[in-house]
């Protein structure tokens, strides 16, 4: 079954499945499905917990071991396996599946890592332990869920969430709700009346927000020029090399050149075959309602050209050089700014 963040509450009373699965690229929503998860156990008598890693080095006797051996002092534990890959291998996933077939009430087992595929939760252990369990995926926040989970944030913290000030965390912390946490907790000390205005939360608020080359695409197809070049700033200042953010440009570019062209030529969009998935193709819609083939003909041109000099060095400011570039995506008139190399 599955539950997402929002929906995972669990109180000292609540029923406890014997299997969690919690996985993603998000570690503050998995932190915090945890800690609920250890509190309404140790509230129900799983006293005793114990943490294992399927490394390479590990050998899958020691959680055979462990869901059959309980501590002189307890009767109930909980065992928490993380799966760094998300990928037990074949010993695993039978060791895994075995587990669902003699459930034992006294052993709670929550399995949890990083992001996962559709590849793995339509293995056959995935779907063993999800049977009897609950499914908790965990991804990054954005737009409206970002600003609700920000507003509920702060209001299980006593303190008031003015659009403003929700709005103001949403841009500090985007991409980093662990600092949006801290900050919230910060705020909450520094101000134990519960109602700092939006000034004094400007004041004490550091901006932590954090970005990827994928959110920067999204940003780019949704014409947003704006959060782009603080999304750019943002990559520059955590040293993300210029040839990583040119790869995603490129490849941008060849997706939607080749969406623009089939739609010229009447047929009908094969979102699988660009491996597009249905959440982000509204953003694809609105980047071809504002570019033509004309304008990315000469966006290639531009492309080649950096591709060309960042290979050679010859590029003083590259930032500076990919924000045009990704200007080009909204698209603002660019197209006659020559790119300046810093060539004598």
């Amino acid at each position: 079954m599955q539950v997402y963040p929002n929906r995972f509450n669990l109180t000292d009373t609540s029923h406890l499945k014997p299997f969690y699965l919690i996985f993603g690229e998000e570690p503050q929503q998995k932190l915090e499905c945890l800690e609920q998860l250890r509190k309404a156990a140790l509230a129900q008598g799983f006293d005793e917990r114990q943490s294992l890693v399927a490394d390479n080095q590990f050998s899958w006797d020691t959680l055979i071991e462990a869901t059959q051996t309980l501590s002189l002092f307890s009767s109930r534990q909980i065992i928490e396996l993380e799966l760094p890959t998300g990928k037990p291998g074949a010993e695993g996933s039978k060791v895994l599946t075995s587990l669902t077939d003699n459930i034992n009430p006294d052993v709670l087992l929550v399995i949890h890592g990083g992001k996962i595929d559709k590849g793995v939760q339509n293995t056959k252990w995935f779907k063993a332990i999800d049977k009897h369990g609950v499914y908790v995926p965990s991804y990054p926040l954005e737009g409206n869920a970002l600003h609700q989970w920000i507003g509920k944030k702060m209001l299980d913290s006593g303190l008031q969430a003015s659009p403003q000030v929700s709005q103001l965390l949403v841009e500090c912390c985007e991409g980093n709700l662990l600092a949006a946490t801290q900050e919230i907790e910060k705020l909450k000390l520094l101000y134990p009346n519960g109602a700092p205005t939006f000034e004094q939360v400007s004041d004490a608020v550091v901006d932590q927000s954090r970005f990827t080359v994928f959110h920067l695409v999204d940003v780019l197809l949704s014409g947003d020029p704006k959060k782009t070049i603080k999304m750019l700033y943002r990559l520059e200042s955590e040293g993300v090399e210029p040839t990583i953010v040119a790869w995603a440009l490129t490849r941008e570019w060849q997706t939607l050149q080749s969406i623009l062209f089939d739609k010229q030529q009447g047929k009908n969009i094969n979102w699988n075959q660009y491996r597009i998935w249905k959440s982000r193709q509204s953003l694809y819609q609105s980047a071809m309602q504002r570019l033509s083939l004309d304008h990315m003909a000469l966006l290639q041109t531009k492309l080649a050209a950096f591709d060309v000099a960042i290979k050679q060095t010859q590029v003083v400011r590259p930032y500076i050089e990919l924000c045009h570039l990704c200007m080009m995506f909204m698209p603002y008139s660019l197209e006659n700014l020559p790119l300046d190399y810093g060539i004598e």
